[in-house]
């Protein structure tokens, strides 16, 4: 009897159900259970189908020869498993080359199919393992869909061949359960969004239904009411969409971002008064005058303890004068990072600060923000006043 083989445009990844198997030659994913998963392992080439059924039955409930004798003919039909002569064939025609995998990765990455980009990327990572594009890939892959350790170390192996990316060293600091700084580095915000000005708006528009500003807006409306000619700051304000969020308020309106690039892009709006390449915290610690409403959309998302933006901000308030921001929401405890590399943090964080400031909440609710790798992510959305 022919020996049994994994068909070689078969691609297996460990799943704590069994296996997940994508099958470049006729792009169809196959959910191997665990008892599945066990014959797939046993046709390794030097095993017919009957050593294989005598191998696994005393591993399965009595009577099972036959079940499995027809899951293996299932499989064969299937094109997961292949016997003998067919395997020769096969390994001489389908095998890819790591550039055709990870042109394969993105194409099913853009469809969606991200468990079988996943698939292909490992693949590619295993034949090219000193490449770093292919290993930053296969790392943010692997976060996508929750394969934490894979992550990490994936972008261990890229950090050995790039040692100067901020944003992978960054990611690394959660994915390796190290001590968070107070605030995401300065450099790895910058790297991000030299990287994502030119394609931001787009991005998060109208990909990702982006609606931090809408929501904000809504909350500084029922806090301000029809107040105008304001004196406004945004912080991190990036291309400006906050900014147009009360532009019809302001009668003097600056923006400060920490991205050269994003500020750029928000000088073309026409929309504020004066921009500022700067990191937040520090531009409030140094900055004069007073504002009646400072702003910051999805900005306190690379801060830890919002007390070192909120305590500085509210120096800079005038009497009645009102911060509103949004963060993203945390279930429970403070404030964390978490393995995108952004932090996350719960009202009970935000009535804190706000009381170790003497401002009050006026205004909270939580609400969507914007997609991520297909799942909806949550903001709340706060006003304080004095």
């Amino acid at each position: 009897m022919p020996k049994l083989f994994l068909n070689s445009s078969v691609l297996l990844s460990p799943t704590t159900e069994g296996y997940i198997a994508y099958d470049t030659a006729s792009n169809l994913l196959h959910e191997l259970n665990p008892t599945a998963a066990l014959l797939v392992e046993l046709c390794n080439g030097t095993r017919t189908s009957e050593e294989v059924i005598t191998i696994a039955a005393p591993l399965l409930p009595p009577d099972s020869e036959s079940a499995v004798l027809e899951w293996l003919a299932q499989a064969i039909d299937a094109g997961v498993i292949v016997e003998e002569s067919e395997a020769v064939k096969k390994r001489e025609t389908q095998e890819l080359s790591e550039e055709d995998l990870t042109d394969l990765a993105n194409q099913l990455r853009d469809e969606g199919k991200v468990q079988a980009a996943f698939l292909c990327q490992q693949r590619a990572a295993e034949l090219e393992p000193t490449d770093a594009a292919v290993l930053r890939n296969l790392g943010e892959l692997a976060h996508i869909i929750g394969k934490r350790e894979e992550a990490r170390q994936a972008y261990e192996d890229y950090l050995a061949l790039e040692p100067d990316d901020a944003e992978i060293q960054h990611l690394l600091t959660s994915l390796r359960d190290d001590a968070p700084p107070s605030r995401v580095p300065d450099e790895c915000i910058r790297q991000l969004y030299h990287r994502f000005s030119g394609f931001y708006e787009d991005n998060m528009c109208d990909e990702l239904g982006y609606e931090g500003p809408l929501h904000l807006g809504a909350i500084i409306d029922q806090t301000l009411g029809e107040r105008t000619g304001l004196s406004i700051l945004d912080l991190g304000c990036g291309t400006g969409l906050a900014g147009l969020a009360v532009a019809d308020r302001a009668s003097h309106l600056v923006g400060v971002d920490l991205s050269p690039e994003m500020i750029e892009q928000a000088r073309k709006q026409n929309l504020y008064d004066e921009l500022y390449v700067a990191e937040a915290a520090t531009w409030l610690e140094e900055a004069q005058g007073e504002f009646d409403l400072i702003i910051a959309c999805d900005t306190l998302i690379y801060f830890g303890d919002l007390i070192q933006v909120i305590a500085p901000a509210k120096k800079l308030l005038r009497p009645g004068g009102v911060i509103a921001f949004s963060v993203e929401s945390a279930k429970s405890g403070t404030f964390s990072l978490t393995d995108n590399g952004r932090y996350i943090h719960h009202l009970d964080h935000i009535h804190s600060v706000a009381q170790n400031v003497s401002l009050k909440v006026v205004q909270q609710k939580e609400a969507f923000l914007r997609m991520e790798y297909g799942q909806e992510v949550t903001a709340m959305y706060v006003a304080l006043q004095g």
